[in-house]
C-alpha cells in the first residue's frame, strides 16, 4: 500500500516552551495506592505531561467515592479515568456493574475523560440511561494485541466506535512490521472526530511520536523508561526533549535511521537537537525496519525525506535507490538515502569518509601532524574485521588512501569476496589472533561484536593487539568497548566509533537540510 500525504517544507522558530500543535501528552499512572498515584500526578506535571490517565485497575485497595474525589481534587492536570478489565489487557477482574458504577462516579465527580472499551460501550450506555455529565468526554477504545488490520477493517472499526457513542475514538493495534503504521496514519489523518490511534511495539514507535503530524488527540508518554501501560511507549522526556514533540506539525518532514536493531542509535539525539537549534521543521526517528523495499514503497511521499541506514540494511537500501553516487556504487552499500523533490531515491555512503578521516587524524596525532602530502594510511597494512556494509566502506576508503588491505570475517567466503574486490588478503576470524606478518598494523572492527548489551565480547584477543599501532572500533555504544580498552592497555592508539559517527553525520545533516553542519554542536552532544 502506498501512503502519501504531501506537504510543503517550511522552517519554524525554535524556543523553549513553544508549542506548534494541540496534541496532548498523556502520562499513564499505575500504582498500588492512591497516595502513590498522587505522587505520580505531581511527577507527571513536572515532566511536562498535559493530562494523566488514572489506571484504577492497578490500585490494590481503594474507597470508590473518597479516593476518586481525592484524585480529581488534588490532580494538577486534566484527568482520564480507565478501569481496564483483564479481557482487554488490564488488571480488573470484578463484575461489570461495579466497574460501570465506578466510572459513572468518576464522571459525576468531575473527571475530564473516562475510557470504556468498545466491547462494553453499548452496555455502559444502557447503564447510564443517558445521564452523562457534559464536561466529561467519553473515549471508546479497542485494543488488538495481535496485528494491525487492513485499512478497510480499521475504517469499519472507527465507525463502530463512533456508533457506540464515543466523543473520542481510540484504537490500538500491534505492529508486526513498521509499514503497519501507515494504515493507522491513513485512518487518523482523515478522521472527522477526535482520534487516538496507536500502534504498539517498537515497530509502532512512529505512530506515537508523529501523532501531531496526523491529527492525533493525544499520545502516551511514560514517567519512567520501562514502566509502560502498553508495549512501545516512549517516555515523556523522550517525546518532549528527544523528538521535539511540541514542535511537530502536519508539514514536518520525517527523517530516521533504518536498522535492526536500532534503539541503541544516538542519531535522533544528534539530528533533532540540531534541527531545533536552527529552526528546521523536521523530526528524526528510530525506524525498526525488517523489509527495506517494503518500507520505501509504503512511505513514498515527500514527507519521508531522508534516511540514515545501518546494520543490516546497507546493501538492500542500495538496491532500492534510483540513483547511487559512484563511491557508494563501488563499495556496494549506502548508509544515506535522500528522497529528491521528484520522488526519486538517491543513495550515498558517508561511512567511509567519517571513519577514514577519524583514523587519519589518529595517525597524525602519533606523528605530531607531519606526514607530508600523502595520507598517513599509505603503505600501512589495514586489517578490517567484518565484510558487511561498513567493512566494505572502510576497505574501499583505506585502499583509496594507499593502504594494503586484509579482511577478517566469521564467514571466510565473504572475507574472500571482499578481499578480491579490493585486492587484499582474506582471513577467517579465528586466524586473526595469530595473524602477524608485521608490526605497526592498523585494525578496524566494523562488526557489532562488543556492542551493548554484549559489552564483554571482543573480536580479537588482547595478546594479538600488541601488533597494532592503531585500533578503531565502529561500535559506539559503549564509547570505549572492550576491544578499545584492551588495545589501549597494549599500547595502541585508539579511535572510538563516535569519531566516525560524528564525521559521517556532518555530511548526512547537510544532505538532509541543505544547511552547514553544526560541527561544534555535534561534538558537544556526543561528548554528553
Amino acid at each position: 500500500m502506498e501512503f502519501a500525504v504531501e506537504s510543503g517544507l517550511k522552517t519554524m522558530k525554535s524556543g523553549e516552551g513553544m508549542r506548534r500543535n494541540q496534541t496532548l501528552i498523556c502520562a499513564p499512572l499505575m500504582s498500588d495506592t492512591v497516595d502513590q498515584m498522587v505522587d505520580l500526578m505531581l511527577k507527571a506535571k513536572s515532566k511536562g505531561a498535559d493530562i494523566v490517565e488514572i489506571r484504577l485497575d492497578h490500585l490494590k485497595i481503594f474507597n470508590r467515592h473518597t479516593d476518586i474525589e481525592k484524585l480529581i481534587k488534588v490532580c494538577p492536570l486534566p484527568t482520564l479515568f480507565t478501569y481496564r478489565p483483564i479481557w482487554e489487557g488490564g488488571q480488573y477482574d470484578g463484575d461489570e456493574k461495579s466497574r460501570f458504577e465506578t466510572l459513572q462516579l468518576a464522571m459525576e465527580l468531575g473527571a475530564d475523560h473516562i475510557d470504556i472499551e468498545l466491547k462494553a460501550a453499548h452496555e455502559f450506555n444502557d447503564f447510564l440511561h443517558g445521564n452523562k455529565p457534559g464536561k466529561c468526554k467519553v473515549i471508546v477504545s479497542s485494543h488488538n494485541y495481535d496485528s494491525t488490520p487492513p485499512v478497510e477493517d480499521l475504517g469499519n472499526l472507527v465507525a463502530s466506535i463512533q456508533a457506540a457513542g464515543a466523543d473520542i475514538v481510540k484504537f490500538a493495534t500491534a505492529a508486526l512490521d513498521i509499514t503497519d503504521v501507515a494504515r493507522v496514519f491513513q485512518i487518523a489523518v482523515h478522521s472527522q472526530v477526535p482520534i487516538i490511534a496507536m500502534v504498539m511495539g517498537e515497530r509502532g514507535l512512529m505512530s506515537r511520536v508523529l501523532c501531531p503530524k496526523y491529527g492525533g488527540y493525544l499520545t502516551f508518554g511514560t514517567l519512567e523508561e520501562g514502566k509502560v501501560s502498553a508495549p512501545g511507549q516512549p517516555t515523556i522526556e523522550e517525546l518532549v526533549n528527544l523528538y521535539n514533540f511540541r514542535l511537530l506539525e502536519p508539514d514536518t518532514k520525517v527523517f530516521g535511521v533504518l536498522g535492526n536493531p536500532v534503539s541503541h542509535s544516538k542519531s535522533p539525539k544528534l539530528y533533532n537537537e540540531a534541527f531545533k537549534s536552527v529552526g528546521f521543521n523536521g523530526v528524526y526517528l528510530h525506524l525498526l525496519v525488517d523489509d527495506v523495499p517494503k518500507f520505501f514503497t509504503t512511505y513514498s511521499s515527500m514527507d519521508f525525506s531522508g534516511f540514515s541506514v545501518t546494520i543490516p540494511h546497507k546493501e538492500a537500501a542500495l538496491a532500492c535507490c534510483d540513483e547511487v553516487d559512484p563511491v557508494a556504487k563501488s563499495i556496494g552499500v549506502v548508509n544515506c538515502v535522500i528522497r529528491r523533490p521528484d520522488g526519486k531515491l538517491v543513495g550515498c555512503n558517508t561511512d567511509y569518509v567519517g571513519a577514514i578521516s577519524a583514523i587519519e587524524d589518529g595517525l597524525l596525532g602519533l606523528h605530531n601532524g607531519s606526514m607530508g602530502n600523502s595520507s598517513p594510511l599509505a603503505g600501512k597494512l589495514f586489517v578490517v574485521i567484518g565484510a558487511g556494509g561498513a567493512g566494505k566502506a572502510l576497505a574501499y576508503g583505506a585502499k583509496e588512501k594507499g593502504a594494503r588491505i586484509a579482511i577478517a570475517n566469521r564467514t571466510y567466503d565473504r572475507a574472500r569476496d571482499l578481499a578480491d574486490l579490493v585486492g587484499g588478503q582474506a582471513l577467517s576470524l579465528a586466524e586473526l589472533d595469530s595473524f602477524c606478518p608485521e608490526k605497526g598494523m592498523i585494525l578496524a572492527n566494523t562488526t557489532s561484536i562488543g556492542m551493548h548489551p554484549k559489552v564483554n565480547e571482543t573480536p580479537v584477543s588482547k595478546e594479538a593487539l600488541a601488533n597494532y599501532m592503531l585500533v578503531f572500533d565502529a561500535v559506539y555504544t559503549p564509547k570505549i568497548t572492550r576491544l578499545l580498552r584492551e588495545a589501549a592497555e597494549s599500547g595502541a592508539k585508539i579511535v572510538p566509533g563516535v569519531d566516525m559517527f560524528i564525521g559521517q553525520a556532518y555530511e548526512q545533516y547537510e544532505r538532509f537540510t541543505g544547511f552547514p553542519a553544526p560541527k561544534d554542536q555535534f561534538k558537544k552532544i556526543m561528548e554528553n
